[in-house]
């Protein structure tokens, strides 16, 4: 896909990606391929199997002859071509010992009418439906497009609210001047990057920074385009539109990023590079040979093509989609989605797996953590706390009105929110003040007597909310965004497996080292900027291949640099579009299971790839030597394509835990 379809936003019709046409091209030549591979196969083999003639020699070759013409020149076009410009280029891929193969064999069908040589024909358009087959296997196996930045360019607001003569109107995204007046209204996504020039909010910027917690905004606080407003009207000053915003210059990153990830070379290719040339050359020699000595035509022909058909590597172009295709249906029952196989031969290589925090290793929304009572019991502390945090819209009150978890609410009068530092109000006739140590000190409560506790929760990285009764402190609570149950035991596994743990977060230093101490992470890189995230990967990568987890918008171009993007599916599009593979559950075990899958999929390639060759290596002498006629040659290229799909089936029975 071009750069201008990007941003030029094409109509659905047009909206298929490379990889989806290509999918449904491999479909539609497999379809027509099969329709005359079928009749062809029942004629050669009624014939030859159990010596039943339909038709005298000559009607069976010339009705074999047109229904293989479909078959090899038109849904196999696109493979004769690339075959035949490997002779040209003299770069021989498997698409030339298919494209010559099945040539010289559909060729000896014409020769058969003149009784020069022995009819092939219908091998030939065989050998070219098992190859479409291959080809359509593997282009289902390699997943669909990655729609990552139209997804980044859905998330923009599409329409703005302007104050223009002290008129609000309402005016498409693009009509937005820098030093326009913004007015942002509770819920609603600000349209582009700018200062806040009048009102006070809390806006939730986690798909941005991926920080659940969200960031109190004033006078002259600068805010991002695409994050959302949450419970007051914010009056904000353009300072970047259109291609400066931030969300621009996120998309920019994942397009380089994408265009530097090149992918890795599969092993096939490798091989097959060296071995078509060999076997050319060896057709050739063989032909010229026999010819020498026998002076038979056919008998040549005959021995060249069984070697160029028992060479034929089908089981090659099977052995790695197959093995991938029956990988992914073991991942997608486990909730792990391989969008890309590039990835389960590179995660072998992996030596560093770098998490984000937010969403990542912990759950992505506050949570009450500890609550220590003075002097009432907690029940109390919390059925005071529930009721007020009950009349605030903020994320840390909704933590703990989902703690106390009240059948009954007890009601409050005088409530007044305090923004950044907490919320006040009457229950009866008792002075309710629940905030921080800031808030207190402005009401003249001492807080010394429990400052030790306070610090010893703002040093695991939690938030703290004194509550007070007429003045008098009756409890501390602390909330944080929790751990996922089982981010422990994975970074614990990964650990044991001889794996480098890493977590990047713009977390303050206290709060991230306070969560990797809990999970036990080796390196913790702390209040990394989200455009930065990819040049730390960048840096990770120096010491070793790196996989990266991650859940966040700002995530999506470490998700592209590094060498394996691990995406949580509980996450936003974006990340899960960048992703290589997706683990749809969003817990951390997926991650072990991933890289247990890719190793077990990518060990069964090579038995694949070995079991492709592990028949030529048998067969080809015999075929040189005359002793294999092209009807065997096939039923063995054909067994070998058999055992490669049986082999890769096996991995079903493969634990990944």
């Amino acid at each position: 896909m071009n750069h201008e379809d990007h941003h030029g936003m094409k109509m659905d019709n047009e909206e298929l990606s490379i990889e989806e046409i290509e999918i449904k091209s491999w479909k539609k030549k497999l379809v027509w391929a099969w329709i005359f591979a079928i009749p062809i196969a029942f004629l050669m083999f009624s014939e030859r199997l159990f010596s039943i003639e339909l038709f005298n020699e000559m009607t069976m070759t010339a009705i074999i002859l047109v229904l293989a013409f479909p078959v090899i020149f038109l849904t196999g076009w696109s493979t004769i071509r690339g075959g035949l410009r490997g002779f040209i280029s003299f770069y021989f891929g498997m698409d030339s010992l298919i494209a010559l193969g099945t040539i010289v064999a559909y060729i000896t069908g014409f020769l058969t009418l003149f009784d020069i040589v022995q009819d092939y024909s219908g091998v030939a358009a065989m050998i070219m439906a098992i190859f479409i087959t291959g080809k359509y296997i593997e282009s289902k196996a390699r997943g669909r497009a990655s729609k990552e930045i139209r997804k980044l360019l859905e998330l923009g607001a599409k329409k703005a609210t302007i104050l223009r003569n002290d008129k609000e109107i309402e005016v498409d995204i693009i009509e937005v001047k820098v030093g326009d007046i913004i007015i942002v209204k509770p819920g609603g996504k600000i349209p582009v990057d700018g200062i806040v020039f009048k009102g006070q909010s809390s806006v939730d910027e986690s798909m941005v920074t991926g920080e659940s917690m969200p960031s109190e905004k004033n006078m002259k606080d600068t805010v991002i385009g695409a994050t959302i407003n949450q419970d007051g009207i914010l009056y904000v000053k353009a300072t970047k539109v259109g291609k400066d915003t931030f969300l621009a210059h996120i998309i920019k990153l994942v397009e380089e990023a994408q265009g530097t990830k090149v992918p890795i070379q599969k092993l096939a290719d490798k091989i097959t590079s060296v071995f078509v040339p060999i076997i050319l050359v060896l057709t050739v020699l063989v032909f010229i040979n026999w010819f020498a000595f026998t002076q038979d035509l056919s008998r040549s022909l005959g021995v060249a093509i069984s070697v160029l058909v028992i060479a034929c590597p089908c089981a090659l172009g099977l052995a790695t989609p197959i093995a991938l295709m029956v990988g992914s249906g073991i991942g997608a029952k486990n909730g792990i989605l391989i969008r890309k196989g590039e990835a389960i031969q590179t995660m072998k290589e992996v030596k560093i797996v770098v998490f984000d925090k937010t969403g990542t290793i912990t759950k992505g929304k506050p949570e009450v953590t500890d609550i220590y009572s003075i002097n009432v019991k907690e029940s109390y502390l919390l059925e005071i706390a529930g009721s007020l945090e009950k009349l605030s819209e903020h994320p840390l009150s909704r933590a703990i009105v989902a703690k106390a978890d009240l059948k009954k609410y007890r009601s409050v009068s005088n409530f007044k929110i305090l923004r950044g530092r907490g919320l006040q109000g009457k229950i009866g006739n008792k002075q309710i003040i629940i905030g921080n140590r800031t808030l207190m000190k402005e009401n003249k409560i001492d807080v010394r007597k429990y400052e030790f506790t306070i610090v010893n929760y703002e040093s695991e990285g939690k938030t703290t909310m004194i509550v007070s009764e007429n003045r008098k402190i009756i409890g501390i609570i602390a909330v944080a965004d929790a751990l996922k149950e089982d981010s422990l035991e994975a970074i614990s596994k990964l650990k044991q497996s001889g794996y480098k743990t890493v977590m990047i977060t713009g977390d303050n230093e206290t709060t991230a080292k306070a969560i990797a101490k809990q999970v036990r992470i080796d390196l913790v890189i702390a209040n990394v900027l989200p455009e930065d995230k990819a040049k730390k990967v960048e840096e990770l990568q120096r010491e070793g291949m790196v996989a990266f987890i991650g859940d966040g918008i700002n995530d999506a171009p470490a998700l592209k640099q590094s060498n394996v993007g691990i995406a949580m599916g509980t996450g936003t599009d974006i990340a899960i579009e960048a992703g290589d593979i997706v683990l749809a559950k969003g817990s951390l075990i997926g991650v072990v299971q991933a890289i247990n899958l890719s190793k077990k999929t990518f060990r069964k390639i090579k038995q694949n790839l070995f079991w492709a060759f592990a028949y030529n290596v048998v067969a080809i002498p015999l075929a040189v030597s005359g002793l294999l006629h092209p009807i065997i040659a096939e039923i063995a290229m054909a067994l070998s394509s058999i055992t490669v799909v049986t082999n890769a089936n096996l991995l079903r029975r493969s634990r990944i835990d």
